[in-house]
């Protein structure tokens, strides 16, 4: 039997497992080609071991499928952090960091790494027959990694640089907004952390819609939130279901969208190469590399906020020589007496266009869009009340009344009429 440990050195690599086997879901284990059986056989028992409750399968003709099985009304807190909370470690690792804690106790003690190290051997390594040897090397770059983490602060004093843990923060009462943003913000891992740390008990949060799917992607999108911070150029890996393997890309981070409906993230970015902006699921999207700042940042993010306004979703219409196309949408609603809510629906959810009133019980949409096609599946739950419809992509209008036919042959709607 192969052995396997609950710690991670590449989190690329249990995100795949978990998007394919657990996201995603459905595969049995002889549908999985990219590593061997047995590699497969060791990830899904590691995390089992951080989602064994959560865990549920089905038998196929084809063989197990395992899946994760959640109901949002009995969890608060999200189970996939537990992935992130695995991280791998050396015995010298590990040991380093208690000690180098240890003797920065308190904010108060300040210590150069000439005295770190002479502790270290005097007060920590003495007692020990054949006892680990830390070098000035090794506790330098731990000291550097803790002080970009800023969990440690360094001060120079003449030519001698100390060392001191920095004050911890008073959160008691942001507990509700931690709670909250854990589970609703993106990269809310950081919140999940933060939340072991307090130990806060207190928990007033459930969630109807929880969508919990986006917390393996926090490293990701952690990426693309420095490269917008910093205005920088990245180099990304994108996945496709077309393609065997994903393929690299060079594009500029503008902004993240995320679905209020789904939960699912997009990122909307510029791509240099082909002069033209491109939107990405971000559970497709790994191995984000920071480059250069681009001069461009800000021009481009400024025309992100002027084609907004007529963006439904993430899809954006341009032609051949990069000139925007936008599409007419409207239709008509009638209601009856005491429907106003109809009116209130269409005035809350329309994220563009507007609302006209044509008499008591009629109201019209209209809007001028990059892609018709997003709309559809709005549209469609105002069914019963729709009366008129004019979109100039014929197209989309053409299949917004051949599905509902279809769904009329569905139901036996107009069976009678037709005998």
């Amino acid at each position: 039997m192969s052995s396997y440990s609950e710690l991670i050195k590449n989190f690329e690599k249990i995100r795949a497992y978990m998007r394919d086997f657990y996201v995603y879901g459905f595969k049995s284990r002889e549908d999985y080609q990219t590593k061997s059986a047995r590699s497969y056989d060791d990830e899904r028992r590691r995390l089992e071991s951080w989602l064994g409750e959560h865990m549920s399968f089905v038998r196929t003709p084809e063989g197990k499928n395992v899946f994760i099985s959640i109901d949002s009304r009995t969890i608060r807190h999200n189970p996939l952090y537990n992935a992130w909370k695995a991280k791998s470690f050396t015995d010298g690792d590990i040991t380093l960091h208690f000690i180098i804690f240890d003797i920065l106790c308190d904010p108060s003690v300040r210590r150069t790494i000439a005295e770190i190290l002479e502790e270290i051997d005097e007060k920590y390594l003495s007692g020990f027959e054949t006892p680990m040897v830390f070098d000035e090397s090794t506790v330098r770059k731990k000291l550097k990694e803790y002080c970009e983490a800023g969990i440690i602060e360094a001060e120079k004093e003449g030519r001698k640089m100390y060392y001191r843990r920095t004050a911890d923060t008073d959160i008691s009462d942001l507990n509700d907004a931690l709670h909250y943003f854990s589970e609703a913000a993106p990269c809310g891992v950081i919140g999940s952390f933060i939340l072991d740390k307090e130990a806060a008990d207190t928990d007033n949060f459930t969630f109807k819609h929880h969508y919990i799917t986006g917390a393996i992607d926090s490293g990701v999108l952690a990426a693309l939130f420095t490269a917008m911070r910093e205005k920088r150029v990245v180099t990304v890996s994108n996945m496709s279901r077309r393609r065997d393997l994903p393929r690299r890309n060079r594009i500029i981070p503008l902004r993240v969208f995320i679905s209020v409906q789904s939960g699912r993230q997009h990122l909307f970015a510029y791509l240099p190469e082909y002069n033209h902006f491109q939107t990405y699921r971000i559970d497709y999207l790994s191995n984000v590399k920071l480059e250069d700042v681009t001069p461009r940042f800000d021009e481009l993010r400024a025309e992100l906020d002027r084609m907004q306004p007529k963006m439904w979703g993430v899809s954006v219409k341009r032609n051949k020589w990069g000139e925007e196309k936008l599409e007419h949408v409207e239709f008509t609603v009638k209601i009856n007496d005491k429907e106003e809510h109809i009116v209130r629906r269409l005035e809350r959810e329309k994220r563009i266009g507007k609302v006209e009133k044509m008499d008591e019980h009629t109201y019209r949409f209209t809007a001028e869009v990059y892609d018709t096609g997003e709309l559809l599946p709005w549209i469609r739950t105002f069914i019963c009340r729709i009366v008129q419809m004019n979109f100039s992509n014929r197209t989309q209008e053409n299949k917004f009344k051949e599905d509902l036919e279809a769904m009329y042959c569905m139901y036996g709607i107009g069976e009678e009429e037709s005998k």
